[in-house]
């Protein structure tokens, strides 16, 4: 299934792209790009494709919600890192105790009122994967394709690709029933592929290259809020008082990091101009503070 998803968005992405006018990709820029794509899709939205299957969307994206902490902590302590502000190292901590408090290691014997811990611990390093693609591709951002779009069609091929290999590995053919997929099955897999990663990625790709990247960044925060109330709301997934504070810690962490990184770059746009920022895994063409106050960040 996920495979499916990232490879035809792929394809659609970069036939689109080359018959658009866009050079042929170099070996080099294939190299960089796939490794962003295993990182990214492969390892990050292959283990939450997993972990789907026994944790509930809501706390899922509440815990994909944190790769701007984890993004923080590899960013410190990496060679040649900086160290955080006193509001960002908060605002991991902070972050860090609502991931505690969301998955609740001391209940359970209760399996309604707790998040296994096995899905959890994989929704974690989905997101520690996904932030080291981040943090490599923004080190390698000259390696990659000028433009943002062709780079994430690459990166969905790359990643669709190995996604496909791995599930063909682990022997997924042999339990695919096509007589039993139902309409509602294909309709979301329909879903994801157009809104998931064609109009998402695409419509994410396009935005880093005109917006402030601290305005990009909200994402970060929205998902997880929006996925706990529908998740509520249409798949009757339980929204207790600890899954709302849980998720609000979370949140809250996250906007105090980026709002943190946003203030420092207003301070200093001359030093963000040095590295393009970052969102997810494509770089983006670096902003200058605009008359409303936002300007570019980095996640």
């Amino acid at each position: 299934m996920a495979a499916t998803r990232n490879l035809t968005a792929g394809l659609i992405i970069y036939a689109w792209m080359r018959l658009s006018g866009a050079p042929k990709p170099t070996l080099k820029q294939w190299k960089t790009t796939g490794f962003v794509g295993i990182f990214l899709l492969l390892s990050g939205n292959g283990f939450v494709s997993w972990a789907e299957q026994h944790v509930v969307s809501g706390a899922a994206a509440v815990l994909v919600g944190s790769v701007p902490l984890w993004i923080v902590m590899l960013d410190s302590f990496r060679p040649g890192g900086r160290r955080p502000a006193w509001q960002t190292a908060a605002g991991a901590l902070v972050g860090f105790a609502g991931i505690v408090i969301l998955i609740n290691p001391f209940s359970r014997g209760d399996s309604s009122e707790s998040i296994p811990i096995v899905g959890a611990l994989v929704l974690l390093l989905a997101a520690l994967s996904w932030s080291i693609g981040s943090i490599y591709s923004r080190e390698n951002h000259e390696s990659m394709p000028k433009q943002p779009m062709l780079a994430s069609g690459m990166e969905l091929i790359v990643g669709g690709a190995g996604l496909l290999a791995t599930g063909t590995i682990f022997g997924e053919w042999g339990k695919l029933n096509l007589a039993a997929v139902s309409l509602n099955s294909l309709l979301g897999l329909g879903y994801l592929i157009v809104f998931g990663s064609l109009v998402g990625f695409a419509s994410y790709s396009w935005l880093l290259g005109v917006a402030p990247t601290s305005l990009v960044s909200t994402y970060a925060y929205v998902n997880p809020l929006v996925a706990v109330v529908l998740g509520n709301l249409l798949a009757q997934e339980p929204l207790n008082l600890r899954i709302i504070l849980a998720t609000l810690l979370i949140v809250g962490a996250v906007i105090l990091i980026n709002t943190t990184r946003a203030t420092r770059v207003i301070r200093s746009p001359i030093a963000s101009a040095k590295k393009p920022p970052l969102i997810g895994g494509t770089p983006a063409t670096p902003q200058v503070p605009v008359s409303d106050g936002c300007s570019a960040g980095e996640d």
